[in-house]
């Protein structure tokens, strides 16, 4: 198998430029890859971690299992140096998870991830700066889609055996 190249410091900019626009284009597994390329020349990189969580999270609504995209996204939460974003995008991953599953019907689950983002949230609100509230935008936006699920569910075993082989 043909080894990777590695990128050139120089080219970081461009390259996480590049991962935004594959990811404005719904191709998270591209942006990935470029995010994984600067990752790879400086570990180190918070713009290019926190693109690179985003970018496996865009991969939620792509089919196959959630939950493996979820946990890569989650460990990289720890590389993130901010409190504040580790809980945003705590957060972030926490409602895109609950996103894709109200898409597959799972609304039982969904709400539990949605009012698991609501913790995270809650947590980088009381964290962020002043003029800061990228957070309470978040927590809106949850608080809006949790109004919209009926009042009560029970949890079908169908269900149940999907969330179990996310």
């Amino acid at each position: 198998m043909p080894a990777l190249r590695p990128l050139s410091p120089a080219a970081i900019p461009a390259a996480l430029q590049r991962a935004e626009r594959y990811r404005l284009l719904g191709e998270g597994d591209q942006a990935e890859s470029i995010c994984l390329d600067v990752l790879a020349v400086e570990p180190d990189r918070q713009d290019a971690i926190v693109m690179l969580i985003l970018a496996i999270t865009d991969q939620f609504r792509d089919g196959g299992g959630i939950a493996p995209h979820a946990a890569r996204a989650e460990q990289l939460l720890p590389r993130l140096h901010d409190e504040y974003a580790r809980a945003y995008y705590g957060g972030v991953v926490q409602e895109r998870r609950a996103r894709a599953l109200l898409v597959r019907g799972l609304t039982s689950a969904a709400r539990a991830w949605l009012t698991g983002a609501l913790e995270q949230f809650d947590r980088a609100i009381a964290l962020r700066e002043p003029g800061n509230d990228e957070a309470v935008l978040r927590w809106n936006a949850c608080v809006r889609a949790l109004n919209q699920l009926p009042a009560h569910l029970g949890e079908p075993d169908e269900e149940r055996a999907v969330i179990l082989s996310e």
